[in-house]
Order: structure tokens, then C-alpha cells, then sequence
């Protein structure tokens, strides 16, 4: 009985007994959860995310692999990419030239169809050659061909078309890259167009 002469409360009595914890359990816990943060750390997140393995964890765990990056995979760029839509209507043994303006490494996307068969290269022309100049890349016949280019130097990279037929072709090509504008060839004159960024928005093309 307490000075009341109310029965003692059993859960405030353990409260009183078992009082706050002390300093030295708190440094002790404080301690303990610091070692199993610098475990976690040295064991898995070090060689996950940055290839550090000190105790050999990370490579028995699989975790060394994460880190690594591959060369080749990632090639960064200044700016945002393009993307053009064009349609050339080709008569009878027709031809057009269809280039881009690409820097050294940038990549561009492509996919382009024909209704009949045309004779075909995919070609470059760096910066500083002869006029005349061009190294060729893929060159035969058929009608569609779509892949990835990586322009090995700055300069104009692109197509020329040939209609092999006696009829008209239509030639559709969609693409989307790191260039900076478009040029077209063809017999009797050339001309110079826009492209797009990733929202539609025309992109003017640059001077040089």
C-alpha cells in the first residue's frame, strides 16, 4: 500500500527500477550500430557501387560486377538529339544525296524503305578532303535497310539513292542522332534542310 493507501502500480514500480538508460549504453549502442554501418559499407556498397573490394566481398557476392562499367557502352554528348522525317520521289534512274552534319562519335539511328529496288551507299565525306572525296560504308541494291551509325570523324554522313528502274520509287527515311542539320543533292541543285529536337520543335540549322 502505498501513502494513499492505494495498491502499488507493478508497471510504474518496473519503470522507477529499470530507470533511464545510462551514458555507457547509449556510447554502446551508438558503437555497435557505427559497426554494422562501416560492415555494410565495406562489404557490399563499396564494391557495388564503386568497385572498391577491400575484404573480397564484393567479388565472392557478385557485387564487383555492378560497379563496373563497360567500355564502349556509354558515349556521352553536348547536346540533345535530333530526329528528321523525309520523302524523296525518285523517276527513272533518279538520284538524290541525303547527308547530315555529325561530329566525331556522335550516333544517329535509322530505318529507310523503298517501293522498288535502288542501288544504295552509305558514305562520309571528313572535314578538310577534296570535294570529290568520300569513304563508302555500305553500297549495294534493294529496297529498305535500318541500323546505327557512329560517324568515325567530323564532317557529312549520309546516303545516296539511285532509282534502277523504269518506274518511280519512293524512298521514306526516318532517322534520329547527334547531327546538327541536313543537306539534299540532286540533279541540278541541292538544298539545305531543318531538323528537330525530341519535342518536334525545328531546330535551325547551324552556320558555318
Amino acid at each position: 500500500m502505498n501513502a494513499a493507501g492505494e495498491p502499488p502500480d507493478p508497471v510504474s514500480e518496473f519503470s522507477q527500477a529499470a530507470g533511464r538508460p545510462s551514458a555507457a549504453r547509449i556510447v554502446q549502442a551508438t558503437i555497435a550500430a557505427l559497426l554494422v554501418a562501416t560492415l555494410v559499407l565495406v562489404t557490399a556498397i563499396l564494391p557495388a557501387e564503386y568497385g572498391i573490394d577491400p575484404l573480397g566481398t564484393g567479388k565472392l557476392l557478385g557485387l564487383v560486377e555492378l560497379a563496373q562499367v563497360r567500355p564502349g557502352v556509354l558515349a556521352s554528348q553536348p547536346d540533345e538529339y535530333r530526329t528528321d522525317s523525309r520523302e524523296f520521289v525518285l523517276g527513272p534512274y533518279q538520284a538524290v544525296e541525303y547527308t547530315y552534319r555529325i561530329e566525331k562519335g556522335g550516333s544517329m539511328l535509322f530505318s529507310w524503305q523503298a517501293t522498288g529496288t535502288v542501288r544504295w551507299n552509305l558514305h562520309s565525306q571528313p572535314d578538310g578532303a577534296a570535294q570529290d572525296y568520300a569513304e563508302s560504308f555500305d553500297q549495294r541494291e534493294g529496297s529498305k535497310a535500318h541500323g546505327t551509325y557512329v560517324a568515325p570523324f567530323s564532317g557529312i554522313h549520309g546516303w545516296y539513292w539511285e532509282n534502277v528502274d523504269n518506274k518511280d520509287v519512293r524512298i521514306t527515311l526516318t532517322t534520329a542522332g547527334f547531327y546538327s542539320g541536313a543537306q539534299e543533292s540532286f540533279d541540278g541543285g541541292s538544298a539545305s534542310h531543318d531538323v528537330k529536337d525530341p519535342r518536334g520543335n525545328v531546330v535551325k540549322r547551324p552556320q558555318r
